[in-house]
C-alpha cells in the first residue's frame, strides 16, 4: 500500500536523523512538551537555528532507536528511562545554560482551561474589574468579596483563586477569562540534562563559578578540620598545623629560658613593655614635608584715622 510505504520511509528517515544528532551531539535537553502548540514549536525551533537541534517524536520510535544504539554508545542508556510522557530532546553543544535560557524566554501566555491542572498559583490582584455591577452575584458564588466603585465591580482584597496542582473549575476559568486574565504560561520545560553519559537536574546549570567556588572552599574547610581533629595531616591542613606548631615553640620559649630568632622580641616586650611604649611606625621616606603653620594672629590692619575737628563743634 502507498501510504504504508510512506510511513515506512518516514520511519527510516526519524531513525536516521536521530542515530546522525546522537553520533554529532554529547549534551541533551530532555524537555517536557505539555501544552505547546505547532506554531509555538516552530516559533522555538526558530529562536534555537544555529545553536541547538529540537527533535520531538513518538517515544516508541526514540526507545527503538536508544536500544540499537546503545551497543555502539553504553552510556547512553541513561536516557531511557527518562524517555516517558509527552518530551522531546534538544541537542546541545556546550551551551547548556545558554540554551536554557532561550527556552524559558520562549513561553507564552495562556488562559486557564476548565478541568485542566494548574501549573502555579492563581492570584487575582484587587482592583476594578470592568464587569457591570449586574454580575456582582458572580463574584459571590466564588465568596470573593466585591464592591460597586464609579460603575463598576471592584475587587476588594486580593484574591488566592487557585493552587498549584488543583484542577480549575468552570467559575474559575468564566472569572478569568471576563477579566481578561492570562495565568499561565507554556513552554518546553528542561526536566533532565544528559551530559555525555551523565544525568543531572537542571537546578546544577544555575551554579555560578561563585557558587562553585564557595562550595569548593567549604569543602576544603571540613577537610582541614577533620585533619587537625583526629591528627592526619593533609594538604588542606598542613598549613594550620604548621602555624600551630610554631605558636607551640613560641610559647615553649617564652615560658622557659630557650631563646631563637623568632621569640627574641616578643620576650624583649614581655621584660620590658615601657621601651615599646614610644614607638609608632616609622615615617614613609617619600612623605612629604608638613605644611608651615599658619601665624597665630594675623597683623591687625591700621586704624583709620579719625577726623580733626581742629577744636571746633559742628555748628561751630
Amino acid at each position: 500500500m502507498p501510504g504504508g510505504e510512506g510511513s515506512g520511509k518516514d520511519k527510516q528517515a526519524y531513525f536516521a536523523k536521530l542515530t546522525a544528532l546522537l553520533n554529532e551531539y554529547n549534551q541533551i535537553l530532555i524537555c517536557g512538551a505539555d501544552n505547546v502548540g505547532s506554531s509555538h514549536m516552530q516559533s522555538i525551533r526558530k529562536a534555537l537555528r544555529g545553536r541547538a537541534v529540537l527533535l520531538m517524536g513518538k517515544n516508541t520510535m526514540i526507545r527503538k532507536v536508544l536500544r540499537e544504539y546503545v551497543e555502539k554508545n553504553p552510556a547512553l542508556e541513561t536516557l531511557l528511562p527518562a524517555v516517558r510522557g509527552n518530551v522531546g530532546f534538544v541537542f546541545v553543544k556546550n551551551d547548556l545554560n545558554g540554551v536554557r535560557s532561550e527556552l524559558l524566554k520562549n513561553r507564552v501566555g495562556a488562559p486557564a482551561k476548565a478541568g485542566g491542572l494548574a501549573p502555579s498559583d492563581v492570584i487575582v490582584p484587587a482592583g476594578p474589574t470592568g464587569m457591570e455591577p449586574t454580575q456582582t452575584s458572580f463574584l459571590q458564588a466564588l465568596n470573593i468579596s466585591s464592591k460597586i466603585n464609579k460603575g463598576q465591580v471592584e475587587i476588594i482584597n486580593d484574591v488566592h483563586l487557585i493552587k498549584a496542582g488543583d484542577r480549575v473549575g468552570n467559575s474559575e476559568a468564566a472569572l478569568l477569562a471576563k477579566l481578561n486574565i492570562k495565568p499561565f504560561s507554556y513552554g518546553l520545560q528542561v526536566l533532565t540534562v544528559y551530559d555525555n553519559g551523565n544525568m543531572y537536574d537542571p537546578s546544577v546549570l544555575e551554579l555560578t563559578d561563585a557558587d562553585l567556588l564557595a562550595k569548593f572552599r567549604t569543602g576544603v574547610n571540613n577537610i582541614a578540620a577533620i585533619g587537625l581533629q583526629i591528627g592526619y595531616p593533609t594538604v588542606a591542613s598542613l598549613p594550620h598545623s604548621v602555624i600551630n606548631g610554631y605558636k607551640n615553640i613560641l610559647a615553649v620559649s617564652v615560658a622557659t629560658d630557650y631563646t631563637f630568632p623568632g621569640s627574641e622580641q616578643i620576650k624583649a616586650f614581655i621584660a620590658n613593655p615601657n621601651a615599646f611604649a614610644g614607638q609608632g611606625p616609622a615615617p614613609a621616606k617619600d612623605a612629604p614635608a608638613p605644611a608651615k603653620k599658619e601665624e597665630a594672629k594675623k597683623k591687625e590692619e591700621p586704624k583709620e584715622e579719625e577726623d580733626d575737628d581742629m577744636g571746633f563743634g559742628l555748628f561751630d
